[in-house]
């Protein structure tokens, strides 16, 4: 069998396995904890549910009398078909579908922040990188390392006082305007990019400085390796070596630190989200901890851990793509 397809086998069992741990812990941390979803709702209620009403509910939420062990796999039947439960603090709505709601804005805000920061500070340390003690090598590593010093909170606030609340230049919050009917039509099309632009640049302007710098660090080194030489020896271009020699050896650690910033896009900029409300899976999860919705936080951490999991794969398969020694 082909070297490759051994290698992507061998990660996605292993994935696998992780995906197993990761749904097993995700099971019984919940349950150790005291009391439960059922006696939280009753107490919601202060006397205005029937006592016999809390054995319907834990019977809802999968707390019945069975023994853990067949809760346990029942819990894995119920994944495996898609159903997470029902949500405390949206009671009655599916855990399912909440998720789904936030998972939508989440992957817009985080995930359009993710990629650009990562194109651009990938860009920016090829370009510096190469131009080793030039005057903008000087400069521009350390302003971007100076912003992206600050707490993600911080300048979320100081963003949104001075363009959202001093100069009135983008909203206070929310993912679209109130007076816009939702739709494929190009007035609520504006009003999410209009909406999302100011947590978007936040997110961005935070994240930029790790990428550049990690791969101008990268690069710098790879400059040094006998590849490197040979192709100048041979006569090529400048431009070729630096992108189809130099670069593509030293954007591996880039993408393999992409695959784990993926984790971070699921779980949403929690800060961010809440700063500007953007109901996002952040802010989800805020409100899921606050209510004691254990079916909720559940969904959310396996729904971040399968997502986190597919994207590290996904990341191999990239990294063989561009590194021809995973194929031997």
């Amino acid at each position: 069998m082909n070297q490759s397809i051994l290698f992507l086998l061998r990660r996605l069992g292993f994935y696998l396995m992780a995906a197993f741990a990761a749904l097993t812990l995700n099971f019984f941390i919940p349950r150790l904890m005291p009391g439960d979803p059922a006696t939280i709702i009753f107490a919601r209620f202060r006397g205005k549910l029937k006592p016999e009403a809390i054995d319907a509910l834990r019977e809802t939420f999968g707390l019945n009398d069975a023994s853990l062990i067949d809760q346990y796999f029942s819990y894995l039947k119920s994944i495996l078909s898609g159903d997470l439960g029902i949500s405390i603090a949206y009671f009655p709505q599916e855990v399912s579908s909440v998720i789904s709601g936030a998972l939508m804005w989440t992957v817009f805000l985080a995930g359009t922040s993710l990629i650009i920061s990562f194109f651009i500070g990938t860009l920016l340390g090829t370009i510096i990188g190469w131009n080793r003690n030039s005057k903008l090598d000087s400069l521009l590593p350390p302003t971007l390392a100076f912003i992206g010093a600050f707490p993600y909170f911080w300048l979320a606030m100081l963003m949104l006082y001075l363009f959202g609340f001093k100069f009135n230049f983008f909203p206070l919050g929310h993912a679209y305007s109130a007076d816009v009917s939702p739709g494929f039509n190009l007035a609520f099309i504006l009003s999410v990019i209009h909406h999302a632009f100011l947590p978007a640049l936040t997110m961005v302007l935070v994240s930029l400085g790790g990428w550049m710098l990690s791969m101008r660090n990268t690069l710098i080194s790879t400059l040094g390796a006998d590849y490197i030489t040979f192709a100048h020896a041979k006569g090529l271009s400048k431009r070729r070596i630096m992108i189809k020699y130099a670069a593509r050896n030293a954007i591996l650690p880039n993408l393999t630190g992409f695959g784990m910033a993926l984790g971070f896009v699921l779980s949403g900029a929690l800060l961010t989200e809440i700063i500007f409300s953007y109901p996002g899976q952040g802010y989800l999860l805020l409100q899921s901890v606050k209510s004691q919705d254990f079916p909720l936080m559940q969904g959310l951490f396996m729904t971040i851990t399968l997502a986190v999991l597919l994207a590290n794969w996904l990341v191999d398969i990239a990294i063989l793509l561009f590194d021809p020694r995973t194929r031997k």
